[in-house]
């Protein structure tokens, strides 16, 4: 097992942890597969899983979106196979997209990359 992904460990939450924390929003949801860490994804506003990588050198997250299993390396800017993670596997399946609730904006089209 590449010590870049950590079977064990679970999500850290439900949605983004660093937009949470800021009152933010997200698109899609992504999981270090080294600490669990579940960050926004390159088309929210923040791009929290990416700036995750950035800060500790975890280089693979995989998606944390219902019926999505891929992994991705950003170290090698490729996708790859993983095992399966601690659960839970997904986002909770009643959480909006964009999400969560509440806090996107009307015009959320207008802050995606």
């Amino acid at each position: 097992m590449t010590p870049s992904i950590d079977p064990t460990v679970a999500p850290s939450g439900p949605g983004c942890v660093d937009c949470d924390a800021a009152g933010g929003w997200w698109v899609h949801l992504r999981r270090c597969a080294a600490c669990g860490h579940v960050g926004c994804c390159d088309s929210s506003p923040a791009q929290h899983a990416t700036a995750h990588f950035r800060a500790t050198g975890h280089p693979v997250v995989q998606s944390y979106e219902p019926g999505e299993d891929w992994f991705w390396d950003y170290a090698q800017s490729t996708g790859l196979r993983g095992p399966e993670l601690a659960p839970p596997h997904h986002r909770p399946l009643e959480q909006a997209v964009p999400g969560p609730a509440g806090r996107v904006p009307a015009d959320w089209q207008d802050h995606v990359h």
